[in-house]
C-alpha cells in the first residue's frame, strides 16, 4: 500500500514531552527565548521504523493561521529510524530563538516516506513495508502546551515517540498504518533511570542488547519501558518523583525484578548492572 500524496499533519497525540527552562544567553534578553525539540524512542518489536518530517511547526495564538515553521539547523526533510533513539540517544530536530509569550501549540508534518522493517525468521530484516497514514489523521492532531516561554530562557521539549503503540496493523491485509504517539512529561518536575543489563556467555559478561525495560509504580501499574543497546546500557526519562520497580523478562532467562527505586527530580539513578540469569 503507497501513502497518499500529501502531507500528513501529526500534531501527535502525544504523552510524554519534557520541558528544561534554564537561564539563556540569548542576546534579545526578555524578548526572546531559546526552543529546543529532541526526539526518542519508545521501542516496539521492530527493526526499523523510518519516518520522514518535513516541516515542524508552533503556534503562538488560537487561530489556525498562527502557525509558523522551526527552521532546523540540517534543514528539511529529517528522516530518522525511531529504533535508533534509545539508550539515552536522541535526535535534536530544533534549537531556534523564538519570541518570548505563550507558545500554544507544537505540530509535525511527515511525508510520504514512512516505512517498517520486521524481522525474518532467520533474523534478517525484510523489505521495507510503507506506512499508511489514515485520514483521519491528514487534518492533523494537535499538542497544546499553553507554556508561557520567559524572556531570555531556555526551554527543551522531548518528544517520546512510542512505537509500539503508533504501528497499527490494517486488518489482515498485511498492511501497517501509522498512528504517531508520543508520550509527554514535564522534566523539570521528573528524573530518570539508568543501568546495564549483561548476560553469561562462556563464563563472560557480555552485554545483552534489544532487553526491553520496564518500569511499573509499587501497585503494579505500568508506567513505561526502553530497550537496552548494543552496550546493554538504557535510560529510562521523564519519571515523576516517587518509587519505581524494574522488571525483565527474556525468553530462556529467569525473570528480573528489582528492589524498590527512589526517583528524584533532576537526578539521574544508576542502577549498575542487572545480570540475566539462564534458567
Amino acid at each position: 500500500m503507497n501513502l497518499k500524496s500529501l502531507k500528513a499533519f501529526i500534531g501527535v497525540g502525544i504523552m510524554l514531552l519534557s520541558i528544561v527552562a534554564i537561564q539563556s544567553c540569548n542576546n534579545d534578553g526578555d524578548n526572546t527565548a531559546r526552543v529546543q525539540l529532541k526526539l526518542v524512542d519508545e521501542p516496539g518489536d521492530y527493526l526499523e521504523v523510518n519516518v520522514e518530517i518535513v516541516d515542524i511547526q508552533y503556534n503562538t495564538s488560537d487561530s489556525e493561521e498562527g502557525w509558523m515553521s522551526f527552521i532546523p539547523e540540517n534543514g528539511y526533510p529529517i528522516n530518522v529510524d525511531l529504533t535508533e533513539l534509545v539508550a539515552g540517544n536522541d535526535l535534536l530536530l530544533v534549537d531556534q530563538i523564538i519570541p518570548s509569550g505563550m507558545l500554544k501549540q507544537i505540530r509535525l508534518v511527515l511525508g510520504e516516506n514512512n516505512t517498517l522493517v520486521m524481522e525474518r525468521e532467520n533474523g534478517e530484516g525484510g523489505e521495507p513495508i510503507p506506512l499508511d497514514t489514515p485520514s483521519a489523521l491528514q487534518s492533523g492532531l494537535k499538542l497544546n502546551l499553553n507554556e508561557e516561554l520567559q524572556g531570555g530562557f531556555s526551554y527543551t521539549f522531548i518528544l517520546d515517540w512510542v512505537v509500539s503503540e503508533s504501528v497499527v496493523e490494517a486488518g489482515n491485509s498485511g498492511m501497517y498504518n501509522l498512528k504517531p504517539v508520543i508520550r509527554v512529561n514535564a522534566q523539570v518536575n521528573s528524573g530518570s533511570i539508568s543501568g546495564t543489563v549483561l548476560e553469561t556467555i562462556e563464563e563472560s559478561l557480555v552485554a545483552k542488547e534489544n532487553v526491553t525495560v520496564e518500569v511499573y509504580k509499587l501497585d503494579d501499574t505500568k508506567v513505561t519501558d526502553t530497550m537496552t543497546d548494543d552496550l546493554g546500557n538504557f535510560l529510562i526519562q521523564g519519571l515523576e518523583a516517587g518509587s519505581y520497580k524494574l522488571k525483565i523478562a527474556v525468553e530462556g532467562y529467569q525473570g528480573y525484578e528489582s528492589e524498590n527505586i527512589g526517583v528524584t527530580v533532576g537526578q539521574v539513578l544508576d542502577v549498575g548492572t542487572v545480570e540475566l540469569l539462564p534458567l
